[in-house]
């Protein structure tokens, strides 16, 4: 094959990309034929130096800023309903509403969820059935990569810190009705006798030591300021290769996990190449890591401690710690910081549940017949209960739903939608508190979580049966 050949089947390739229907095998074939004739190969490693002077960088990356944000927002609007909705009368722990109904459009073709769940997965796949916003969701700009906060957070920080964590490139992508609600409640293991302790505050450096001396030990307390304070990391650092106009003192973990929860920041993970099979990250809920056995959606790393030192040497900057020794990475100490921060991370407790016994299931005199009806569901026809094991509702383990059963793999918005693999059981318990669902946040309500596994799982459950399930969740 000539050079010409080549640049023309890559030309072709770069075009498909952008249009969101790509062949793998082509551009890896474009690759390698790439790297014979001279091109630069595919690499595992992060570009070092800069290939042009900040500015530069700056007035093109905000030049192409609404051209990035449009495209994710047609991608939302074409997979999902994305209406504010509330639930009447289900809230989070403050009074938030929860979004209701199932927001994932259908197929074309298909008039029902009944209708496609009598579908086979192998016609579902030949007739490309597959509901889009059942596919792995991007991030806002999946090319490009890094954290990316909700702006209600950018300004709570900017207001108590002073530290500014907008990005010159790039926004937040989900509407706001669909994350957790702000500022979290916090719920100690240690004390619940005072209900929330951060008495309605998103706990910083500016606040932590009125808020929690006196109620935490000194381990605890010392743990607490390292998890608010900022340490470098790959768009917010101070060297020119960064995300943010000015240089920057860098992130903290309860930036993402706002008050040991979750605001849903997204970011992408560290452990996969190329780029485009990464997978996007919804930021997890801390409540609970003490009844976990398992830390990072797919890591399955064995210790919360493993987890926080994993964070700070790798997923900060990529998983690449040469990079990460240009730009400031912060090596944690194990035998002290890490150890404080998990002693601190460990006594963080699940939201109350009042309608659960001890053993963790309903309480037949405060439940309705609805949430009753709901617990024989989730224990029964719709299998839940195979992975998630009351009183918790995790069985600290990784299954495979092996969605790629469903569809053909191919490239949107320069993410290969692919199978997922191993994912770990996340807790239930609290589960309407942690919008939205999935380790990639790609399932907006509860309701969208039931059609999902009843696709996956083939559980045929009825109209009623999906929707007794979804009272007995939010019972949890």
């Amino acid at each position: 094959m000539s050079k010409c050949s080549i640049r023309r089947r890559s030309a072709r390739c770069r075009a498909a990309v952008a249009g969101g229907g790509v062949v793998l095998g082509v551009c890896l074939t474009v690759m390698w034929e790439g790297a014979v004739f001279g091109q630069q190969p595919p690499s595992s490693y992060s570009p070092v130096v800069a290939k042009e002077p900040f500015q530069e960088t700056v007035s093109r990356m905000s030049a192409a800023k609404g051209e990035v944000q449009a495209r994710q927002r047609q991608l939302l609007e074409l997979r999902y309903d994305l209406a504010d909705r509330p639930a009447n009368g289900v809230t989070m722990s403050w009074g938030k509403p929860i979004q209701e109904g199932v927001r994932v459009r259908l197929p074309d073709g298909v008039s029902s969820w009944q209708e496609l769940a009598a579908i086979s997965p192998e016609d579902i796949r030949a007739k490309n059935l597959w509901p889009l916003g059942f596919l792995p969701l991007p991030h806002p700009n999946h090319p490009e990569g890094g954290m990316v906060f909700p702006q209600h957070h950018i300004d709570e920080i900017k207001r108590q810190e002073g530290r500014d964590l907008t990005r010159f490139d790039l926004d937040f992508d989900l509407p706001s009705h669909f994350l957790p609600e702000y500022p979290p409640a916090i719920y100690l293991t240690t004390r619940p006798d005072l209900g929330d302790v951060s008495r309605g505050q998103v706990v910083t450096l500016a606040n932590y030591f009125e808020l929690f001396n006196g109620v935490l030990n000194p381990k605890q307390l010392e743990g607490l300021r390292l998890l608010l304070t900022p340490f470098p990391q790959q768009q917010f650092n101070a060297t020119d290769d960064r995300r943010s106009l000015k240089p920057s003192l860098g992130v903290t973990c309860f930036d993402c996990h706002v008050n040991g929860h979750s605001n849903a920041a997204t970011h992408l993970v560290g452990d996969i190449r190329p780029q485009e099979f990464r997978h996007r990250l919804d930021t997890p809920t801390l409540r609970g890591v003490n009844v976990q056995r398992l830390f990072g959606s797919q890591r399955a790393l064995k210790t919360v401690e493993d987890f926080t030192e994993f964070e700070q040497r790798g997923a900060y900057f990529d998983g690449d710690p040469v990079i990460a020794t240009k730009k400031g990475v912060n090596v944690l100490e194990r035998g002290s910081q890490v150890h404080f921060m998990a002693e601190f991370m460990a006594i963080l407790d699940f939201p109350p549940a009042p309608k659960l016994t001890v053993l963790g299931t309903l309480d037949r005199a405060k439940a309705t017949p609805q949430e009753l009806r709901g617990q024989d569901v989730f224990f029964g026809r719709g299998r839940c209960a195979a992975c998630h094991v009351p009183p918790y509702y995790t069985d600290n383990l990784m299954h495979n739903f092996r969605t790629e059963r469903f569809f053909e793999s191919h490239m949107v918005n320069g993410h290969m939608m692919a199978g997922d693999g191993p994912i770990k059981t996340f807790p239930l318990r609290g589960i309407k508190d942690s919008p939205p669902y999935m380790h990639d946040g790609r399932l907006l309500t509860l309701e969208d979580t039931v059609e999902f596994h009843n696709l996956v799982l083939g559980t045929k459950l009825t109209e009623d049966e999906k929707r007794d399930l979804v009272a007995f969740l939010r019972c949890l």
